[in-house]
């Protein structure tokens, strides 16, 4: 089952110290992220007359921005990431496969991605109500983030023009899928393991199986214009936290472990591609219940694996 959440410390001063710091975070980050917006809206004006150029102070302000959250966590509270598995390139184009947990997964791969020199090119599969909200949401709408409405016909046209625009235009990205479409939880995992056994699948304990559509239109559409899929599993240590509870810096440390696939490896049937996403899942579902047994992901996967690694 998923790990439980993230207790609160036991001692009032720690609660109290961590409400300071939460609240001065969280104002500085909350009133740039605002001023941000009203730069991405003053770039429209640069859109006129080149689209390059509106992109790339986008992606300058998407940097800066997300990149303040990273070093809050990293220089501020010093948590510790710990990251195993495949050394990825920098600046590579990719599809990132990621389990979700919290909202806190999003925080993580900041600092992940601007290891890798990829923070700026971040791209979203988020709830399409998240456009009107102000700050995270508006930034979204200038950075060709794709937001769906988790039904697969009325998204479908949205994000195949996302996508062209993205080939089109040969526009970085690290595109960011959760698999799960959704965040994991007790009741999920149930929901999951019902629909898994009905459907003939091994049960999954720790993630709920995967969404396949998006998956699979994404790997069709961007073959060619990304190099790879990473396999991202994202595991915490004493619980899942809330956002609140990272921007309050209680956790401590956070393990991640990265698999490269070469996006040529992969099969190019749909009916294939959405098989060989449910086995990732359940291979993500083995790495974790091993780190939640033992403390770290295994260096490897047992060798019955059928997934090309590179």
């Amino acid at each position: 089952m998923p790990l439980k959440p993230l207790p609160e410390p036991d001692s009032r001063l720690e609660r109290f110290l961590g409400l300071i710091r939460g609240s001065i975070a969280s104002s500085f980050l909350f009133s740039t992220l605002l001023a941000c917006n009203v730069i991405q809206t003053a770039s429209i004006v640069i859109k006129l007359f080149s689209q390059t150029a509106f992109r790339r102070v986008n992606r300058w302000i998407a940097n800066l921005w997300w990149g303040w959250c990273a070093l809050v966590a990293e220089k501020v509270y010093c948590t510790e990431f710990i990251v195993s598995g495949d050394d990825v390139p920098v600046g590579e184009n990719a599809i990132v496969v990621l389990n979700h947990q919290a909202m806190a997964d999003i925080t993580v791969m900041f600092s992940f991605a601007r290891s890798k020199k990829r923070l700026g090119d971040l791209k979203w599969f988020v709830k399409d109500v998240f456009k009107y909200v102000p700050g995270a949401g508006w930034g979204m709408l200038f950075l060709d983030c794709l937001f769906v409405k988790r039904n697969w016909m009325d998204d479908r046209d949205h994000i195949h023009r996302v996508f062209e625009k993205i080939t089109n235009y040969s526009i970085p990205l690290w595109l960011m899928v959760f698999g799960e479409g959704t965040r994991v939880s007790p009741s999920k995992i149930v929901l999951s393991q019902q629909y898994a056994v009905k459907h003939g699948f091994t049960p999954l304990q720790h993630v709920l199986f995967p969404r396949t559509k998006g998956f699979v239109a994404t790997v069709q559409a961007l073959n060619g214009h990304v190099q790879a899929v990473y396999d991202v599993t994202i595991g915490y240590v004493e619980g899942v936290p809330t956002l609140w509870q990272w921007i309050k810096g209680y956790v401590r440390r956070v393990n991640v472990h990265v698999r490269r696939f070469l996006i040529d490896d992969l099969p190019e049937e749909k009916d294939a591609i959405s098989a060989w996403l449910v086995q990732l899942f359940e291979e993500k579902d083995a790495l974790l219940d091993s780190f939640y047994r033992n403390g770290f992901f295994p260096a490897s996967l047992p060798e019955d694996s059928t997934l090309s690694q590179s």
